[in-house]
């Protein structure tokens, strides 16, 4: 029997503007703000995420 791995993970980033890092879902289905500046980070694309900071790790 083999194990299923999981096909999304979370992403740790880091805000362009204010530099506060954390972290977010690899396809999120909504917008994804940073919690210290309100800046965009993440935004959906039906699949994916598209991520507008810096990625620091991707998180298993």
């Amino acid at each position: 029997m083999s194990v299923k791995e999981p096909t999304s993970k979370f992403i740790k980033v880091r805000c362009s503007k204010c530099k506060n890092e954390q972290i977010i879902f690899g396809k999120t289905s909504n917008e994804a703000k940073c919690l210290v500046c309100d800046k965009k980070i993440a935004e959906p694309t039906g699949g994916k995420t598209r991520v507008r900071a810096r990625v620091l790790e991707v998180l298993e």
